[in-house]
């Protein structure tokens, strides 16, 4: 198969829209690179339609990087799952770097937010296309050390200790990660996915190769936040500046599960028993814990970021079941969630830039409803319809798929488990609009100036304008859903595509 530019351009438009921006300087006047890096951003996403419109019309695509034949060469590797998920993470990041266009942070002014914001979509897109581990890894690790640089120079004064507190648990993510890399390579000789899913479909398991997949499984559970390896996502995502906690609690996590979906279809099908029963496991517990933290937690952003770990419980439940339609509901799950999940975190930093201290509080923002545009209340009212699974937006579709899912594979306690955590997202998200936009606050009750201008509303409004457009008009995902897990489902296909040997 022959190199095909747009896998290419999906990674290295980013990157070398990043570089042009370092040559402009930001500041809160000159926003010249601001609107490069849109330009960009938008370049980017539409690559990554045009590149998913050919994947699913002529299969999938590859580049193969300075020609070098795989498994010793680079190659990255356009399926229907990665280009899909690609999809999913550009449109959400060009909608942060719109967010960013018109955001009163200080920390935007810095000359180097902008190519960092672009550098981890680096990180992010060439992590979901890359077709060997070990540049898996370095994508990933640029993509935490980007999303870690803007954490510590936000504007909120907690930004540098959880930058430190997630440097040092990531650490421990990327130790599990590098341990499994250096186990499939003592292992198997290659670090190509494809070569190394060949070599385990003959069935060869050397002891190694399992340690490696637990080790594997450890790194992607940590970086996708969930239970128990949750404790540095809510203080991490609360601190960071709204266009990037928008971007951390809706796409980033998702390359953990991007991780755990190859590391179950692709490489350790065999065994994909045994891991899909700890990701149940973990799935529920995690959609109960992130649910009740939700209910108790203080602050806005961290209300949404414990939902987060809820969430991605609901995907995880969704892979342990492992069913055909299950994979699919995970899909379209992971898809949907990260755009209601940055729709929400943007309205709630609208919400939080009319406030002198910026600040998500309740005890500040509850009641502030009346002095906002009657327009906020109404779009986060839609975003908690979404979050909650109600008719028409796109989170009913998501909930109807788990349950499906559930009622087709007979898991009926899990699937009620399930729907129980359901209202209790239905709780805390119409609590919120409640108290923040309903509720008329007493004189007394805020003790803060409140600004007349503040972060423009426009990119979370067109995040959920898609988020109703994906609930009426729902079968094309979930066409390309059912396709993706058809062509998950049987590796040889990936195998095939990569062309091991020039084969």
């Amino acid at each position: 198969m022959s190199n095909n530019n747009l896998v290419l351009g999906v990674v290295f438009i980013p990157f070398f829209t990043a570089i042009i921006g370092l040559l402009f300087s930001q500041t809160e006047r000159d926003r010249t690179q601001r609107y490069i890096s849109l330009m960009g951003s938008a370049l980017t996403c539409a690559v990554s339609l045009f590149l998913l419109t050919q994947v699913l019309t002529d299969g999938p695509q590859v580049y193969r990087m300075g020609g070098f034949e795989p498994p010793f060469g680079i190659i990255l590797v356009a399926d229907n799952l990665s280009a899909l998920f690609s999809v999913m993470a550009s449109t959400v990041l060009m909608m942060g770097v719109l967010y960013a266009v018109n955001c009163q942070d200080k920390c935007l002014t810095y000359p180097a937010f902008m190519p960092l914001f672009l550098f981890m979509e680096v990180g992010l897109n060439g992590a979901l296309l890359t077709g060997d581990l070990f540049t898996f890894f370095v994508f990933m690790e640029l993509m935490v050390l980007s999303s870690v640089s803007l954490v510590a120079i936000s504007d909120d004064r907690y930004g540098p200790e959880a930058a430190m507190k997630y440097i040092f648990i990531s650490g421990m993510g990327t130790l599990f990660l590098l341990l499994g890399i250096a186990a499939m390579y003592a292992t198997f000789g290659t670090l190509n996915l494809a070569d190394m899913g060949e070599q385990l479909a003959t069935g060869q398991r050397p002891l190694l190769a399992r340690s490696a997949a637990i080790m594997l499984i450890a790194a992607f559970l940590l970086k996708s936040a969930v239970f128990p390896f949750h404790f540095w996502q809510p203080d991490f995502h609360t601190t960071a500046p709204t266009p990037l906690s928008a971007m951390l609690s809706s796409v980033v996590v998702k390359v953990g599960i991007y991780g755990i979906l190859r590391l179950v279809t692709l490489l350790f099908a065999e065994e994909a028993q045994q891991i899909e029963q700890l990701l149940v496991i973990l799935g529920v517990i995690g959609i109960f814990f992130g649910s009740l933290s939700a209910l108790q937690t203080y602050n806005g952003k961290r209300m949404l970021a414990y939902s987060t770990i809820g969430q991605v419980g609901f995907i995880l439940v969704c892979i342990g079941w492992g069913t055909p339609l299950a994979l699919a509901a995970a899909i379209i799950y992971s898809f949907n969630h990260a755009f209601i999940k940055s729709a929400l975190l943007m309205l709630m930093g609208v919400v939080a830039s009319r406030l002198k201290p910026k600040s998500a509080d309740f005890r500040y923002i509850n009641g502030i409803g009346y002095k906002l545009p009657w327009i906020i209340g109404a779009l986060w009212f839609m975003g908690g319809m979404a979050l909650s699974g109600l008719p028409p937006m796109n989170g009913f579709i998501s909930k109807l798929a788990v349950a499906q899912s559930g009622v087709d594979d007979s898991q009926w306690l899990p699937l009620f488990l399930v729907i129980g955590s359901g209202v209790l997202t239905l709780i805390y998200m119409f609590r919120t609009w409640q108290n923040v936009f309903q509720t008329k606050a007493e004189p007394d009750e805020i003790r803060v100036e409140f600004k007349k201008k503040g972060d423009s509303p426009l990119a979370p409004a067109l995040l959920l304008l898609i988020c109703l457009f994906l609930g009426l008009y729902a079968r094309p995902l979930v066409d390309i859903a059912n396709a993706t897990v058809a062509q998950l489902s049987d590796p040889s296909i990936y195998i095939g595509v990569v062309g091991l040997f020039g084969g």
